[in-house]
């Protein structure tokens, strides 16, 4: 059935999804404690299989798909991936593996470097073994290194992504000069976006104010010496902005996200916004889903908006900012991000941030702060971490 968009938007000027996200699985080895993935990803139902995902692939790059995105959970747990990389090689994607490196061994990688794989992003969580491997609540941190030495083997750019919070944050220098060690060419230090298991951790791992000057200057400090050498990207937490980054461009604009069981998103995190029910691609082609589908068109325009948003001047800068973030914070999806100070619910930001940057009074020397780990049965407290 083919459902209009809603009044005001012409669904076939919609640009294409320059960016193709396949969450090819959210089966892990990892069990990370700020994993973005959904917190109750164990319902999601049969993984799509191979061939679904070369169809999506070829419907996606005859829409306008370039930029292509390869993750999970682990996407190496899927014994197709190779025949995946090789067909989106044919179509002419440019192809990004995000991994942890687990299952990353000599055969996989020359099979891969073969079918056509541009680029493989790595994650560390620390430059420490014992924080990396507590935080991950796994032993990878010595597979890891062994993983970034097997890249840069077969000639492949070495980028490093570390997920900055609380208990890494102040190891930048170390996960700097890690990274050079290394020999990366890139390293992204991506500070915790709060959704999934970050949101339920989140006063745990956001950092403090002082945390993150303190990082951006030690940074600054390494670009100055390594010049060129190296690119690093300090990605600042959204709590410690005035305004909102403009999120996905705008949700529906240029990044489309296909989940393990093929339901179709316009961010990774975007299931959770209530109301709105997302496409499957086992259900609906990829050009339906993307132009047409109500779910997609949902926040496109403007004529979404609440105020302040609105009447805002800077509202197609911004494009009021995270609906994902707005909804956690504020229950209502529509509302302005949280982050943006002309926001009637700023306050929450800033009382986020406070917290982080005492102690809470209310709190006994008995009392040791939780995380909760990917996998609820890996909870634990945080003794015994040097963080």
């Amino acid at each position: 059935m083919n459902v209009p968009p809603p009044p005001g938007l012409d669904a076939k000027a919609a640009s294409p999804p320059l960016w193709l996200l396949l969450e090819l699985t959210y089966r892990c080895p990892l069990h990370c404690a700020f994993c973005y993935n959904p917190t109750d990803f164990a319902k999601t139902s049969t993984e799509l299989g191979t061939d679904d995902w070369i169809r999506v692939l070829r419907e996606a790059r005859k829409l306008g798909a370039v930029q292509l995105g390869l993750s999970g959970g682990e996407p190496l747990s899927r014994d197709d991936l190779e025949d995946i990389v090789a067909e989106a090689h044919t179509l002419g994607f440019y192809t990004n593996l995000v991994t942890s490196g687990v299952g990353l061994n000599e055969r996989r990688i020359s099979a891969l470097k073969q079918a056509g794989l541009d680029h493989i992003q790595l994650s560390f969580q620390d430059s420490t073994r014992e924080l990396n491997d507590f935080l991950s609540s796994t032993r990878t941190f010595d597979l890891k290194a062994k993983v970034a030495a097997l890249i840069k083997q077969h000639d492949y750019p070495m980028v490093l992504n570390v997920v900055l919070h609380r208990l890494n944050i102040d190891h930048v220098e170390a996960i700097l000069e890690m990274a050079e060690r290394m020999g990366a060419d890139y390293l992204e230090l991506a500070n915790t976006q709060y959704y999934g298991w970050a949101w339920h951790n989140r006063d745990q791992l956001l950092p403090s104010r002082e945390q993150v000057e303190r990082a951006e200057q030690a940074t600054a400090r390494f670009r100055e010496r390594v010049g060129e050498r190296m690119k690093v990207y300090f990605v600042v937490p959204d709590y410690f902005e005035r305004r909102p980054k403009p999120c996905m461009n705008g949700l529906g604009s240029i990044f489309l996200t296909v989940t393990p069981d093929g339901t179709a998103l316009p961010c990774h995190a975007a299931k959770m916004l209530p109301g709105l029910d997302f496409p499957n691609v086992k259900q609906h082609p990829v050009d339906w889903i993307w132009r047409d589908s109500p779910a997609f068109n949902h926040y496109r325009g403007d004529s979404w908006m609440k105020e302040p948003c609105r009447s805002c001047p800077e509202k197609h800068k911004d494009f009021g900012g995270c609906r994902c973030q707005a909804y956690l914070m504020t229950g209502d999806a529509a509302n302005a991000d949280p982050v943006c100070d002309k926001s009637p619910h700023h306050h929450l930001v800033e009382e986020a941030v406070a917290r982080a940057g005492r102690t809470s009074p209310d709190r006994t020397r008995t009392e040791k702060p939780v995380l909760i780990f990917r996998d609820a049965r890996n909870s634990r407290t945080i003794s015994g971490c040097n963080g």
